[in-house]
């Protein structure tokens, strides 16, 4: 079963990683992706927006899909909201599997899915200019469609 959260507040890695293995001895392979905030072209601030619960609900059905994919021994899922400024962490997938193949296809599945699925509305903030919505990306779409139709 996934864990996941979805918060304002910043995370530890470390202790996420800790947590996510303690005291198994039937993990091989640990795979994390870290998202941080960019802070090129200006950016001030990314702000992220959600419906809380649905959200969740969502990121959940898309964490289940990995572990019915992938032989996966656990799954953290932190995903930040609110105002976050250039260089705080955004995101965080862990996966632990016996082998680290899984642990490494399940991050990369998680990571894309997350990115195009999950419901999170995002606006960026500038110091010389008008604040923006983000737009869904063509190259986001192009990368999760490897993973339809694959079991």
């Amino acid at each position: 079963m996934a864990r996941i959260l979805v918060q304002d507040a910043a995370f530890d890695l470390a202790a996420e990683t800790a947590s996510l293995t303690e005291g198994r001895v039937d993990v091989g392979g640990v795979a994390t992706f870290l998202g941080v905030c960019r802070g090129d072209d200006g950016l001030a601030a990314l702000v992220l927006e959600h419906y809380p619960g649905m959200t969740e609900r969502a990121i959940g059905r898309i964490a289940e899909q990995a572990e019915a994919r992938w032989p996966l021994s656990g799954c953290t899922i932190i995903h930040r909201t609110g105002r976050i400024l250039p260089g705080e962490p955004i995101v965080l997938v862990l996966t632990a599997s016996a082998h680290r193949a899984a642990a490494l296809e399940s991050c990369a599945f998680l990571i894309d899915w997350l990115k195009t699925r999950a419901p999170f509305w995002k606006r960026e903030e500038f110091a010389d200019r008008p604040d923006r919505w983000v737009e869904a990306k063509a190259e986001d779409d192009r990368a999760a469609e490897r993973w339809t139709g694959a079991a």
